[in-house]
């Protein structure tokens, strides 16, 4: 069996399409998987890390507004439904996956005309725009929230299975993750990031908390900038002399950062809170106001009613508010503790179980 998963851009379509093709390999370890993103996402890094074969097309994506971008779009547009059907013709792929992304057009639209069984997945109570495009040409549209069936025309296409959450995440020890990332007994850990590629907000205002309380030691913290606003932050910092504040461009190994804290602040795209609500994390969301129809603000707000997670809107965000919320939090263990007990009852851990479930339906109904 030979599957194609496209996704790019951020580790938000990239994740899940690395979380369902390590469940297909766990049930089918002779299966051949082939990534297809572009030369300027995350899965440049990603993708290889897990030790999956990625090639790259060139696509990206369209400006509202005409201009010479418009041109230059149209043109690699074109270029990539070209290089897309090379690499599917050359890999001749039992089934083609897309998790997202401008360079999931090309590829799953290739794939559809080629009459190759083609499944879409949904991150989003808000679907993308290339999800609802392509929802018209695919066999199945796999959706994490079931606010997002209204926004696909063909109901019969669709199954709810939820975020997929890579397999590793969910069967590490709290305890062991917590030595191992060198976590003192008796301090608790706070993790802070504000996407795959940072959030300018966040960042300053973490930047202005450490350099406030960058001598205390009332926990410990790890701060992800995102790559791009690294090095930035990392000169606004200076030197950080304490053992309990680790600034880092990026978490890779998010499975045991997760399973070792107590509580998590950031965004609250899709996948992180699938993360979140499988592992039982409590949080403080603070929900990016520059997405597709406010989303964000809907996801953390689902959260909140459940007392899983405070929500904090970026315009009302400073460091005095932060800092004032995680100690609040981490001196009442009770509210802690309900929090983290809610957040697991909205958990769904057997996502990726069900998308392999279609595929294999997909594929055996392809071979009749």
């Amino acid at each position: 069996m030979k599957v194609l998963i496209s996704g790019g851009g951020t580790a938000g379509h990239i994740n899940p399409g690395i979380a369902i093709a390590k469940y297909i390999k766990s049930k089918n370890p002779d299966c051949e998987i082939l990534f297809v993103g572009t030369k300027r996402g995350l899965e440049t890094t990603l993708v290889p890390r897990e030790n999956f074969e990625l090639k790259t097309i060139k696509v990206k994506g369209f400006k509202r507004k005409l201009s010479k971008d418009t041109l230059v779009s149209v043109k690699e547009l074109f270029q990539g439904i070209h290089e897309a059907r090379v690499i599917i013709k050359e890999f001749k792929p039992n089934l083609v996956i897309g998790t997202g992304g401008y360079v999931c057009g090309p590829v799953v639209f290739n794939a559809a005309r080629m009459k190759i069984p083609t499944l879409i997945h949904e991150q989003n109570a808000f679907p993308g725009v290339t999800n609802k495009l392509l929802s018209r040409f695919v066999d199945k549209v796999a959706i994490s929230f079931k606010e997002s069936e209204k926004f696909f025309k063909d109901k019969k296409k669709i199954v709810f299975t939820g975020n997929p959450i890579r397999g590793e995440m969910l069967n590490i020890d709290r305890k062991a993750a917590k030595e191992k990332l060198g976590i003192e007994k008796d301090k608790s850990l706070v993790v802070i990031f504000g996407g795959s590629r940072g959030a300018e907000t966040i960042n300053n205002t973490v930047s202005e908390l450490i350099s406030q309380h960058r001598d205390e030691d009332k926990f410990h913290l790890l701060f992800a900038t995102g790559e791009a606003q690294y090095d930035n932050i990392k000169s606004k910092l200076g030197s950080i002399n304490s053992k309990y504040i680790k600034v880092v461009p990026y978490i890779y190994n998010m499975g045991d950062v997760m399973a070792a804290a107590d509580l998590v602040v950031g965004r609250a795209g899709a996948i992180t809170l699938s993360e979140l609500t499988a592992l039982g994390v409590p949080s403080i969301l603070i929900p990016s106001p520059y997405v597709t129809a406010n989303h964000q603000e809907y996801n953390a707000r689902a959260l909140e009613t459940q007392e899983a997670a405070i929500v904090i809107l970026e315009k009302n965000l400073n460091h005095k508010i932060l800092y004032d919320r995680i100690n609040t939090l981490l001196k009442d263990a009770n509210t802690l503790e309900k929090m983290a007990q809610n957040s697991k009852n909205m958990g769904i851990t057997n996502a990726s179980e069900k998308i392999y479930d279609i595929i294999d339906e997909l594929i055996k109904t392809n071979r009749k």
